[in-house]
């Protein structure tokens, strides 16, 4: 079947695909959205399992703060208005075998007093990293994606170099260490061992966690409540209000293209669609190699997919706990003093959270409970299709639940419901590759990428572009969704509109 056109199709109804879909609506532009799924979100997800709803995505959500960094872009996609944040005093806790505990609190002061206390050894390099975070709370987390950096001269670098001067010496200071070269610094052997992990994974660039603290300090990294998947509904509902239409269960088989120029999709089922402009906000690998069939790609962008960049895949085991959990602090990574194989390698440390402080998560008196920990895609992808990938999963989940009942008594007479998410589970219901759950990881060797930002275009191809967390290094909800936001704002200067936004 052969559809009439419209000017944009957006491939995708991820964040990035539904926050564009919502500035091209606003821009006077006729769009629709084709996602694989049946639901809206793509990785900011959650799934229900037996009255449990167990949460896939937003830990903190940069912009939660009004008058802070990005907090606009929610108002203009509707996400915030009547919605309420959860803001955490402390980040994360990290237990080490012998008892010892380091609590990464938001206030700066707070986490130096506790930090000092644990090693008035390294009292000097407390003092500098403390100081610095209270630095951080007046730098603009958004300036990176205020513009499109297609559109960006000498001039607008600039002006962006000057906003950043006041803070080049914080910057300077701390931007060679990634958070496991930080622990290195410290003299104390808990300190080294749980700093590394203070941030998640230890390959981060350090400013990166400074810069999350000193939001969280600022009220403007909050949880919202309702989860990740009541989100992105949010913006799926601001983008129908504002005249969009939505596809669901519509995977697309194919770009089509027409003497260089991007003019259309086909289908799985055959049908094709028209449009003026083909955006995709899908995984980078399979719109690069499969709907474009490659031809499009440089020695560059199949660099990008060799594999020598790393990305995060991970195992999520989410429990739901006949247990009210909410007198626990609220995320835990235990370190090991033996380590366990899970998925053939071994791992150190576990990363334990529950959602009690989101109600509507779970029924009255019991808990979500989750853990958390990186796997190889490589180790899941060998055994898939083949019984021993169920049976590894209820292997996995079981070790990791002898792990819990070590840590909190008696919870494994308490689990009602286990679901285990592995990255074949990502990348079956998002289509990422590698099961990755923010594109390329962030870490020393990609921020320069995030910095610079990943061509948007491809050479050769007219009408086509590209959003999202393959060409944002690092992902993150509010960086995907500037993506989306910024391409829009790209193609109204093309078309010599003025870009436009509006709240509901």
């Amino acid at each position: 079947m052969t559809n009439s056109s419209t000017d944009i199709i957006f491939i995708g109804a991820g964040i990035a695909g539904l926050a564009a879909g919502c500035y091209a609506q606003m821009n006077g532009y006729r769009t629709e959205i084709f996602e694989l799924h049946n639901q809206p979100g793509g990785l900011c997800t959650a799934w229900e399992r037996n009255g449990y709803t167990f949460d896939g995505c937003i830990h903190y959500l940069f912009g939660s703060a009004p008058g802070q960094p990005f907090h606009n872009l929610w108002q203009e996609l509707g996400t915030i208005q009547d919605r309420s944040f959860v803001h955490h005093d402390e980040l994360i806790r990290l237990t080490g075998p012998e008892g010892k505990t380091l609590i990464v609190y938001s206030d700066p002061d707070r986490l130096r007093e506790h930090l000092i206390a644990l090693s008035p050894c390294d009292r000097e390099l407390i003092h500098a990293f403390c100081n610095d975070i209270l630095a951080f709370r007046h730098f603009d987390l958004s300036l990176l994606q205020q513009q499109p950096k297609a559109l960006m001269g000498p001039i607008d670098w600039a002006k962006l170099g000057r906003k950043t001067l006041p803070f080049l010496s914080p910057m300077i200071r701390w931007g060679r260490y990634s958070a496991q070269d930080f622990g290195k610094r410290f003299k104390d052997p808990f300190l080294r061992q749980a700093i590394p992990q203070m941030f998640s994974w230890p390959s981060i660039p350090l400013i990166v966690g400074m810069s999350l603290l000193a939001a969280m300090h600022n009220k403007n990294a909050g949880y919202p409540l309702g989860g990740s998947l009541v989100f992105a509904r949010a913006i799926e509902q601001r983008y129908r209000a504002l005249g969009g239409t939505i596809h669901y269960s519509a995977q697309v088989e194919r770009i089509l293209v027409k003497r260089d120029r991007a003019i259309g999709i086909r289908l799985y089922n055959n049908d094709e669609y028209f449009a003026h402009r083909i955006i995709s906000a899908c995984d980078g690998r399979n719109t690069l190699f499969d709907l474009l069939d490659g031809r499009y790609t440089t020695r560059c962008t199949k660099r990008f997919y060799d594999g020598h960049l790393p990305i995060h895949s991970q195992l999520q085991v989410s429990l739901g706990v006949n247990r009210d959990c909410s007198d626990h602090p609220h995320w835990v990574t235990h370190l090991l003093d033996q380590p366990i194989t899970i998925a053939g390698e071994k791992q150190y440390e576990i990363s334990v959270k529950h959602y009690c402080f989101d109600p509507s998560l779970a029924p009255t008196g019991k808990s979500v409970m989750i853990v958390m920990m990186n796997t190889p895609n490589s180790y899941w992808q060998r055994i898939y299709g083949r019984s021993a990938y169920a049976a590894e999963e209820i292997q996995e989940s079981s070790i990791l639940i002898d792990q819990l009942e070590r840590i909190y008594p008696g919870i494994k007479a308490d689990i009602e419901c286990v679901d285990v998410a592995t990255p074949l589970s990502y990348e079956r219901y998002t289509g990422n590759w590698q099961g990755s759950s923010c594109g390329w990881l962030l870490t020393k060797r990609t921020m320069p990428l995030m910095i610079g930002g990943l061509p948007k275009t491809l050479p050769g191809l007219a009408h086509f572009y590209q959003i999202g967390q393959w060409v944002e290094p690092g992902g993150s909800v509010p960086i995907v969704a500037m993506s989306g936001r910024n391409i829009i704002q790209q193609i109204c200067h093309e078309d010599r509109r003025i870009f436009a936004t509006t709240s509901p």
